[in-house]
Formats: C-alpha cells, structure tokens, sequence
C-alpha cells in the first residue's frame, strides 16, 4: 500500500511529503497520514483540530501565522484544489536558521504536502483561483496566543511569487520585526 516519502528541508523539522500513488483502472489512493510512518521522523504528537481553507482568487494571501507558547502547534498541510506557494519562517530564537525561510509549492497535481513544526510561522499565496487546503493541527486555535509576521517585512525578503490582491486586514497590518523581537 502507498506511503510516504519525507524530505528534510534547511529548516529542523520542516518536512516536504511525497505521497507515493497507487493507480489502476479506478484511479489512485494515496495515504496521507501514518502514525508509524510519522514516528520515523520523531513526530509522536497527535492531531487535535482539521480547517479546511476556501480562497477564490489566485494571488489572495494568508499568513504568516504562528501561536504563542503554551499554545504552538505543529501543522501539516495539503493542497487538495489548485495551487499555492507555501512559505514557512523559522521563529523558534535559538534556531540557527532562526528568521530563514523556505518555499514550497503544493498543488492537487503534485500531491505534496508539508510538515511544520512548532515555532514557525506559516503563510501561503494561491496560485490559481478556486484553491482549497486542508490543515491538520496539533494543537487547538487559541485567539490570545495569535501571532504573525508582515508578509512585506524586509528582514524576512520573502519574494512572493505574485502581486498580493486579497489579503485580510489582519495580515496586512503585522508589524515589521523591529530589535525587541526575539522569537517564539
């Protein structure tokens, strides 16, 4: 039966997963989660909560999201309709690629997904209108330990892929990394 192929990133911890497809005259199977084949990577935790993102417009952008101590979570992500650019900033403060980032791009073509772990803040921009994403979540949404980081901020130089034509206010109005912050 199909499993998965992890792949670690420059970022601890961050990994990309290839699914490995099973095909016949009825089409494919995929598996997308095993708890054995996660232990082979040291996750041990267990997913507590699903969302399921809706975005209509190519170039629409969410994040760069993260939760506060005692409420970071590890979040694995697939996209399941059209295509995004995932981007993942490394936050955690004693992290020697504390600030880095990495690009990903996950489509329903290519079936990857990603494995994020706690203390990095995510985002992502769609590629394609009528995009959709499942997030599986180890930890539950807390609104007091909300956190983010402006998208535009010239210390992270993350080059989007495309103009930003739909952004919440919320994400737009991050404020810039200044010298007082030192991660999560």
């Amino acid at each position: 039966m199909g499993s998965m192929i992890f792949h670690a990133t420059s970022i601890s911890g961050v990994y990309e997963i290839d699914l490995e497809l099973m095909e016949d005259n009825r089409g494919g199977f995929a598996r997308t989660f095993c708890k054995n084949e996660f232990l082979q990577i040291g996750f041990e935790k267990s997913f507590v909560q699903m969302n399921h993102s809706f975005n209509d417009s190519k170039g629409t952008l969410r994040g760069l999201h993260f939760q506060h101590s005692p409420h970071q979570e590890t979040k694995l992500i697939r996209c399941i309709k059209g295509g995004i650019i995932d981007v993942i900033v490394d936050v955690r403060k004693k992290s020697s690629t504390f600030l880095h980032h990495i690009k990903v791009e996950l489509s329903a073509l290519n079936k990857k997904m990603i494995l994020i772990p706690e203390g990095c803040a995510h985002g992502f921009q769609t590629l394609e209108d009528n995009t959709e994403l499942i997030y599986h979540h180890t930890e539950m949404y807390a609104p007091h330990a909300d956190g983010g980081l402006n998208y535009q901020d010239p210390k992270l130089d993350i080059q989007w892929n495309l103009a930003v034509n739909v952004i919440s206010e919320k994400d737009n109005n991050y404020k810039f990394i200044d010298k007082k912050f030192e991660g999560i």
